[in-house]
C-alpha cells in the first residue's frame, strides 16, 4: 500500500505541483484547500504524513496542526512563505516536525517527505535491538517493539521525531550531542543543521518528561556544545 500524503494548501497551483511530484514517486495524495477541510478529511482517512501551509482560510495551519497533534503522531511538514525564525519556532513548537519555506524545490520536498516517512514508520525495523529489549533510564522506559515511552508506568505522548531524538540520547547517557549531531538523527540525508529546530524539539521533550523543565533532570544543556542525557542520579 502506498503512503498517503495530505497536502493542506489553498494555492491550487502549488498543491498540484507537489501532488504531481509525490505521485510520480508512488505516493497517494489527498488535497485539502483549507484547514477545515483538512481536519474533516483527516477524521475519515488514514493519513501517513501532512504537508501544511500556515496561511489558509477558515482554519489556519497552526490550528490544524494543534488539532491533529491532539490525536495523532503522524509526521507533519510545514511549507510556508513565512520565513522568520519566530514562525519556524512557533510551528515546530506546536508539533510540526519539519519546516520548509517557499519558494521551494519540489525534488527537495519529495526527498524530505521520503526521509520523514522512513524515519517515522521504519523506526523500529533496523534490527539493531531485539524486540524484548527495554531501554531503561531512571523512571523512563522505552519499548522498541511498541515504539512507546513510559515514565513511572505512564505512557508519554511524543511525536516520532521527539521519540527518535530522546531514544538516541538515552542509548548514550553522558555523551554530549551537538545540535548538528541531533539534527542528523532526524534528517541525516537531506537537510543542513538547524539549531532552532533542535532547540524546539528538546524544549518539547523536556516539557513531557521532566518534572521541572527549567531544571531538567534528564536532558542537560552543555553550554556552548549541545545536550546530554544525564547518567547521574537517574
Amino acid at each position: 500500500m502506498p503512503y498517503k500524503i495530505m497536502i493542506a494548501e489553498d494555492d491550487a497551483d502549488i498543491a498540484e505541483l507537489i501532488s504531481l511530484y509525490l505521485e510520480n514517486d508512488d505516493f497517494q495524495v489527498v488535497l485539502a484547500q483549507n484547514g477545515k477541510e483538512a481536519l474533516e478529511l483527516f477524521e475519515k482517512l488514514d493519513i501517513d504524513l501532512l504537508i501544511v501551509d500556515l496561511m489558509m482560510p477558515e482554519v489556519n495551519g497552526y490550528e490544524t496542526i494543534r488539532k491533529i497533534r491532539e490525536v495523532s503522531k503522524i509526521p507533519i511538514l510545514i511549507l510556508s512563505a513565512k520565513s522568520m525564525n519566530q514562525d519556524k519556532v512557533l510551528g515546530l513548537g506546536i508539533g510540526a516536525d519539519m519546516y520548509m519555506t517557499k519558494p521551494f524545490d519540489p525534488l527537495e520536498l519529495v526527498a524530505q517527505v521520503k526521509a520523514m516517512i522512513r524515519r517515522s514508520y521504519r523506526f523500529s525495523t533496523s534490527g539493531q535491538e531485539p524486540s524484548s529489549f527495554f531501554l531503561k533510564r531512571g523512571d523512563l522506559v522505552y519499548d522498541p517493539e511498541k515504539m512507546c515511552l513510559k515514565k513511572a508506568g505512564k505512557e508519554i505522548s511524543l511525536t516520532a521525531y521527539e521519540l527518535k531524538l530522546l531514544v538516541a540520547m538515552m542509548k548514550a547517557p553522558g555523551r554530549v550531542f551537538t545540535k548538528l549531531q541531533l539534527y542528523q538523527v532526524i534528517s541525516r540525508d537531506f537537510c543542513q543543521a538547524d539549531e532552532d529546530t533542535i532547540m524546539v524539539h528538546i524544549s518539547r521533550i523536556r516539557s513531557k518528561i521532566e518534572e521541572d523543565p527549567s531544571k531538567p533532570k534528564y536532558i542537560k544543556t552543555v553550554r556552548g556544545l549541545g545536550y546530554r542525557f544525564d547518567d547521574e542520579d537517574v
